[in-house]
């Protein structure tokens, strides 16, 4: 009895926080448990059971005795071992907003306000910009002409861009710009990169960082009136210098200088500032009108009126690009011919009012660019990304299917099928979370999300291209009019290097960021171990520490219960179907599994786990995984349910659960203090792993999906530029792909009976007759047969050049 009762006791302390009563209320049912348990086991009532209790009770809920005797100590002990936050990191901290993402870290995923979330869709304006404008755009490009005889966009497609308000898309109406919406934004750069990516990147920079954004939220009304219209009509072409030689992923560095001085301009003795920079890989630079420089700023003489402070930080500033001083029109050579060069300057003086922002903003300018940087990292790289996969879905998918070795086609292969199946997990994966992040960009610039979105989003096209390379061969390797996939595979190292290097963003940012900006009371709790005032930091933090101790129990009981169930009894959303119901619950237990491994983490290591890049690195994986699982539920119930349909979403929910749960118990084997490690790893999974990977008949079924015609293939086609012309390298494969539907399985018959021997002949014309005359085929479909040979064998062949 006496076991049955500590039993039950466990059970109602479970229970209140598992519901996250408020401690008082809280206590006092522990308590009367205690009590009325008394009644079934005399022996509890023992003083040494009865004391402890009450006395934890006690500390808890008295702030006077909590403070000295619990919060006191942990907050000296965290103030000792928390590394003092920069500016520079505490502005990185605070920018952005959050999102979804946010109710994934806490471990308690409201699942009503995410059946609230809806996609974004086109407006009618936006939907006839991308069936003309971005069309006709596509159809001036020919991306082999721009790589290796132009070096550049055509004149006339440049003029077409400025014409047409592609360089002002996010810029206001009243300036002139389209002020498209972000989902349509990232819908007009896919459906632009699928045709060409040197189009692409040109049109995406002055769409995300750069000029043009920071003055909207910044600029003073006189700097808007300035420039924006300028932008929005093309007249001007922007380009911002943030990274330099010594300066790249730690912008915080960056050695460019502002000093605050007088001088002259336009005649008068004015403030201004004498900037030293050297920029480096600034896309755009060798065009632009006009730029946008990041530097340091000094203010030795307070001519900005505070005498008190002569290092403001990083600061932005806009200059013309024919400003005297400013060397700029040489280009880097990055793989691909979009315009990328350097900028330099040596004690360039200009007015102080060319601060984006004017002087109130001086050194703020690393806010501003973190804020910022949502664009490029949740819209520009991840479209160009998902239109890779979409693309190469359709044109590796139809070629698997046309292109035929040993009798078969080589994408019946299992070996070719692990490569295609994993084309089509991530092409579908990438399209579901391009629509969830461009939804979370309409409520702001989620910091987190964006840099979920730019790491892997670039990684699983890089997985995409790699093996396309790998089932289309020697065909992808040379280069040439015919080829659709050499030129993609040499510009993937572009989109990961860019805006973040991959390396810096999986292991530094997302989780670095997560845990400040979406845990419910680190970042609060921070703030209060740093404060000045250390009396009133003290009791702040209490408050918040009591909360925190609240939160972490309410996820350990999560977990205890839903381990033991494998969260078949957590809640999901009151939409949840057949097929996502137990999705949603394996979230459920990742979501609440992750929420106690970083507290865990963060509790051990503390500011060390920034030092701990892996161990880091493997909880935003979770976290991001987590997101990831969640925009593929989202996209799949806004489809119609079909077979093939299902296959994609539960490949690709596989996959990413299973990677974030295998992410976890990587963390937990690495873990320094490996005992605590152990205990979370046992309360979450006590009885071993939730999900497998996905299995060999999940490969081939995808496998064998991706070279029929079916509803996710047909899905993508608007999503790119796609077109019927066999002269074209994409046209080419497709026209040839749809012919081959069409006769089959009359080509499939005598392809069988051909290898059989049942027919003969020395060529093809007299095999089909042969066959005709047999009864294999019917008479009327020989020349049908005829006509896709050789348009099959014409496209399977590689250019050939006189010379190179």
């Amino acid at each position: 009895m006496f076991l049955l009762s500590i039993i039950l006791l466990l059970v109602v302390i479970s229970v209140v926080i598992y519901r996250r009563i408020p401690l008082p209320l809280g206590s006092a049912i522990v308590a009367l448990a205690w009590f009325l348990l008394g009644f079934i086991s005399p022996a509890m009532w023992s003083l040494w059971l009865v004391i402890p209790l009450a006395a934890v009770l006690l500390i808890l809920n008295v702030p006077a005795l909590r403070r000295p005797i619990l919060s006191k100590p942990v907050y000296q002990v965290l103030g000792n071992a928390m590394p003092s936050m920069s500016v520079t990191e505490r502005e990185a901290m605070e920018a952005g907003t959050t999102w979804w993402e946010k109710d994934l870290f806490s471990g308690r995923p409201d699942w009503h306000e995410f059946a609230q979330i809806s996609l974004p869709q086109l407006s009618d304006e936006e939907q006839g910009f991308l069936d003309n404008e971005v069309t006709e755009l596509c159809d001036m490009l020919n991306e082999y002409e721009i790589h290796h005889h132009l070096k550049d966009l055509p004149a006339e497609a440049w003029q077409f861009l400025k014409d047409k308000g592609f360089l002002g898309l996010i810029i206001p109406k009243e300036f002139g710009g389209r002020d498209f919406s972000p989902y349509a934004q990232s819908r007009i750069m896919s459906k632009i990169a699928s045709r060409s990516g040197t189009a692409a990147v040109s049109a995406m920079v002055p769409n995300s960082l750069g000029p043009g954004e920071l003055l909207m939220k910044y600029g003073t009304d006189e700097q808007k009136q300035r420039w924006l219209p300028g932008l929005a009509d093309g007249s001007e072409i922007p380009c911002f210098g943030l990274t330099g030689p010594e300066a790249g992923s730690d912008a915080g560095s960056i050695p460019d200088v502002g000093i605050v001085c007088k001088g002259e301009f336009e005649g008068k003795e004015v403030v201004g500032l004498k900037l030293t920079f050297s920029k480096r890989w600034i896309t755009l630079a060798p065009i632009a009108t006009v730029v946008g420089l990041a530097f340091k700023l000094h203010d030795p003489d307070g001519l900005l009126g505070d005498q008190n402070k002569s290092d403001y930080g990083i600061t932005c500033a806009l200059l013309p690009a024919s400003h005297p001083g400013i060397e700029i029109g040489k280009r880097h050579h990055p793989g691909s011919p979009f315009m990328n060069g350097p900028i330099k300057g040596e004690d360039v003086f200009i007015p102080v009012d060319w601060i984006i922002g004017g002087a109130p903003m001086a050194g703020k300018g690393w806010r501003m660019l973190i804020e910022c940087l949502g664009a490029g990292r949740g819209i520009s790289l991840p479209a160009l990304s998902t239109a890779s996969g979409e693309m190469l879905y359709r044109t590796v998918g139809a070629y698997a299917r046309i292109r035929r070795q040993f009798n078969t086609e080589v994408g019946k292969f299992e070996g070719v099928q692990e490569a295609t199946a994993d084309i089509a997990c991530c092409a579908y994966t990438m399209e579901a979370f391009r629509q969830m992040v461009t939804k979370g960009l309409e409520t702001g610039a989620p910091s987190v999300m964006t840099a979920m979105a730019k790491y892997h989003a670039t990684e699983m096209m890089r997985r995409v291209v790699n093996h396309s390379m790998d089932v289309v061969g020697g065909r992808a390797i040379q280069h040439g009019p015919r080829n659709f996939l050499a030129l993609p595979y040499q510009s993937v190292p572009v989109a990961i290097t860019v805006e973040g290097a991959n390396i810096l963003t999986r292991s530094l940012m997302i989780f670095g960021q997560g845990a400040m900006r979406c845990h419910p009371y680190l970042f609060e709790e921070l703030q209060a171990i740093q404060a000045e005032d250390q009396e009133q930091g003290l009791k702040d933090f209490d408050k918040l520490f009591i909360r925190h101790l609240g939160h972490l129990f309410s996820n350990v009981a999560r977990i205890k219960v839903m381990g033991i169930t494998r969260a078949r009894f957590s809640g999901v959303p009151e939409n949840a179907d057949d097929f996502s119901r137990r999705w949603y619950q394996r979230i459920n237990l990742l979501s609440s599994t992750l929420a106690v491994t970083s507290d865990l983490a963060l509790g051990i290591l503390g500011g060390d786990l920034k030092r701990r890049e892996m161990l880091s690195a493997r909880l935003g994986d979770v976290h991001s995984q987590l997101f990831i699982a969640c925009s593929i539920l989202k996209y799949h119930s806004t489809h119609g349910r079909t077979d093939e349909e299902d296959a994609h979403a539960d490949y690709a929910l596989r996959y990413a659960l299973y990677t974030a749960q295998e992410a976890l118990y990587d963390f937990y084997r690495n873990f320094p203090v490996r005992a605590l490690a152990c205990v979370v790893k046992w309360i979450a999974f006590p009885l071993g792993r939730i999900l497998s990977k996905p299995d060999d008949h999940a490969i081939r079924k995808l496998g064998g999906l991706i070279m029929e015609d079916n509803p996710v293939r047909k899905a993508f086609r608007p999503y790119v530029y796609e077109n019927d012309n066999p002269e074209d390298p994409v046209g080419r494969v497709e026209t040839t792909y749809q012919m081959l539907l069409s006769v089959e399985p009359t080509w499939s018959n005598f392809v069988r009976a051909q290898a059989k021997g049942e027919v003969t002949g020395e060529t093809l014309e007299e095999r089909l007759k042969d066959a005709a005359a047999k009864g294999l085929i019917r008479e009327e479909d020989v020349p049908k047969l005829q006509e896709y040979d050789a348009r099959r064998y014409d496209c399977l062949l590689t250019d050939a050049f006189d010379k190179l």
